[in-house]
């Protein structure tokens, strides 16, 4: 418990030094607030549509008595738009992160300069930083994708799955978005996307009483444009206290 604690102090102190720097929020708040108009278009379209694209998916079904076919309709519609809502809480991380790249690392260098924590990298320019970044921001995406699928599987169990797909999305939701947001200080050690997870993995209450909090507020409309450069700047800390000192890899 003292670990998961740490965790959420970790996301609190992110959260008192960006209220105590309003330039910093506002430099946070922009990438966020892009992504988020990206990811609810993107959203309020497959709901829009969900209708044909299950029809579209479910042709065997059209000689189904009806309460069959509509059942089945809107289990399948229920479950693309949970697995995309999921997708994209996740994703809008890595999206936020990929747009911001450079305030970001901002923000988390000014936090570490105020926290007097070390600042060193790996002598990497700023282009070799840069696609190391877009690397991992793909790596993340493509763990959420397969996270989603596992679970739009899931919710297909009637009721268990429903109830074990919100617990799991919210679990892995955190993960997904701690390994995002410390992400900042291994790349700049030069440390592979592998040692990262490592790190986290060593540490998971820690990890967990982070990332869950992180993860549930940013579902919130709004709230994420604050929370988003909080966890930055919270991830930033919880890097710090998971890495021993190293050397790159």
């Amino acid at each position: 418990m003292s670990s998961f604690a740490a965790g959420i102090r970790a996301l609190g102190s992110g959260l008192g030094i960006i209220l105590r720097s309003p330039r910093l929020l506002l430099l946070g708040a922009i990438p966020a607030l892009i992504s988020a108009l990206l990811l609810l278009g993107t959203l309020g379209t497959l709901i829009y549509f969900s209708g044909d694209l299950t029809t579209w998916m479910t042709p065997f079904a059209d000689g189904w008595a009806e309460f069959a076919r509509k059942g089945l309709r809107i289990l399948l519609g229920a479950a693309l738009v949970g697995a995309a809502a999921v997708l994209g809480s996740i994703s809008f991380i890595a999206l936020t992160l990929l747009i911001g790249g450079p305030f970001y690392e901002h923000i988390a260098e000014k936090a570490e300069e105020q926290l007097g924590l070390d600042t060193s990298d790996d002598g990497a320019g700023f282009a070799r930083q840069l696609g190391r970044g877009v690397r991992d921001s793909l790596k993340l995406v493509a763990v959420a994708v397969v996270g989603a699928v596992v679970l739009l599987i899931i919710g297909f169990i009637p009721v268990a799955g429903q109830i074990a797909g919100v617990v799991l999305g919210a679990l892995f939701g955190a993960w997904v978005i701690s390994l995002e947001m410390v992400g900042l200080v291994f790349q700049r050690r030069g440390l592979a996307f592998g040692r990262r997870h490592r790190a986290l993995r060593e540490h998971k209450a820690m990890t967990l009483g982070f990332g869950l909090p992180a993860y549930l507020l940013c579902l919130v409309p709004v709230l994420q444009l604050l929370v988003i450069p909080a966890a930055v700047v919270g991830g930033t800390l919880l890097a710090h206290r998971v890495l021993e000192p190293v050397t790159s890899e």
